[in-house]
């Protein structure tokens, strides 16, 4: 098993290390986004647990803030456009997507398969937003973009499932 590095330049003690790679689940092998994606799962479940929805609207917020100044660092230091071990958009994005969704193992799965479809397949804007907006917030706001794709389909899951389940 093969693990992606971290750039020369940047020890993993650093901040914009950690949070880049989502707590280092960017470095892992192959699928570095999917990783990235399931690491940041736990961690809504956790926030929607002992809070509310909009809680978990306001970490990922808070995460995307971060992540925008964690992906530039990490990016100058790598000189790689949107390396694949940055996975904290991910993160960020799933959570907001998240926020729809109760606490159901089920829906986090489909709204996981559904932000991580429209992540990979990039339909029109998010492959011209990840093309044409670049630096940490261009790294950020594809992936953002992603889950408001999603957000209708997951939203309508919750709906059929507390109407008819």
């Amino acid at each position: 098993m093969k693990f992606t590095r971290l750039p020369d330049t940047l020890p993993a003690w650093h901040p914009a290390a950690w949070i880049g790679t989502f707590l280092f689940s960017g470095l892992l092998p192959r699928a570095p986004g999917t990783w990235g994606t399931l690491a940041a799962l736990p961690f809504a479940w956790l926030i929607a647990s002992f809070t509310s929805p909009l809680w978990l609207l306001a970490a990922a917020g808070v995460l995307f803030l971060i992540g925008w100044w964690a992906a530039e660092i990490y990016e100058n230091h790598l000189d790689e456009h949107d390396a694949g071990e940055i996975v904290v958009d991910e993160a960020a994005a799933v959570w907001l997507l998240l926020a729809l969704v109760p606490l159901n193992v089920w829906l986090y799965i489909a709204a996981f398969i559904v932000f991580r479809g429209f992540d990979v397949l990039k339909p029109w804007p998010i492959k011209w937003v990840d093309q044409r907006v670049g630096r940490g917030f261009g790294i950020m706001i594809d992936d953002v973009v992603a889950a408001l794709y999603g957000a209708p389909l997951v939203y309508g899951l919750v709906w059929l499932t507390e109407t008819y389940l």
